[in-house]
């Protein structure tokens, strides 16, 4: 379904190497993902051109972005697997957790990384706060990220629980991110995160991303993250 040798020429832009063994696996998940999206509503967007550009490349961006020696990544609220199971894809060795409150999506998940031959992949339902709070998830991860629309701070309620000490938050965010960064900034540090940098990023169709590196330096206190309700109604 996708144009492999345009998707390879994106990601090498990127400064990603994509074999003809992955590209093979980010065809059969754009197939897969049609047809599934057929049956169950996991995205908007099911033309070739969007599929590589917002799902695929954009997942992508994340990719360089990672520290070195990363193992462990999840991805929080990861819907249809965007960008976990495409850093998957990237990074063979790397073991990834996806995340989504959506039985319905973990079984598309479960049932893709098969598809995909994928090992070292563990689909989890639940709501982030509660696995947050779980001792086997808590501070267990060299990286979590999520490509969500919720604000930055609470993003970072839902994310930075999972991260180990001296691990990444990635937040994957639209154009306009600095006043959301200026407002989440106290509650970063509330849960034990430094914000290390924004990286930039612009699609081919234009249209610009900026990617919010947080660094974990300290414990997130054991009251959080909080329930959702709670985390909706009052952000930090």
């Amino acid at each position: 379904m996708i144009d492999r040798e345009r998707m390879r020429e994106l990601a090498a832009a990127q400064g990603v190497a994509l074999s003809d063994l992955q590209l093979e696996q980010l065809d059969r998940y754009a197939v897969t993902l049609v047809e599934a999206n057929q049956k169950m509503n996991l995205t908007a967007i099911v033309d070739r051109q969007g599929i590589e550009e917002k799902h695929f490349l954009d997942s992508l961006l994340l990719v360089p972005l990672l520290p070195a020696g990363c193992k462990s990544l999840i991805d929080v609220g990861t819907g249809a697997g965007f960008p976990g199971v495409v850093a998957k894809v990237a990074l063979p060795g790397l073991r990834l957790t996806l995340l989504d409150s959506l039985q319905k999506r973990v079984t598309f998940l479960e049932e893709l990384s098969a598809h995909l031959g994928f090992g070292g992949v563990t689909c989890l339902h639940g709501r982030a706060e509660e696995g947050g709070r779980d001792p086997a998830l808590r501070e267990q991860f060299d990286v979590a990220t999520a490509r969500a629309v919720a604000d930055l701070a609470v993003l970072a309620e839902y994310c930075l629980p999972f991260v180990r000490l001296g691990g990444r938050f990635f937040a994957l965010k639209g154009p306009a991110c600095e006043e959301e960064l200026e407002r989440a900034t106290s509650a970063i540090a509330l849960l034990g995160g430094e914000v290390v940098g924004v990286h930039p990023q612009t699609l081919p169709d234009g249209s610009s991303r900026n990617i919010v590196e947080v660094k974990k330096i300290s414990q997130t206190p054991t009251k959080y993250p909080r329930n959702a309700g709670k985390i909706k109604k009052n952000p930090l």
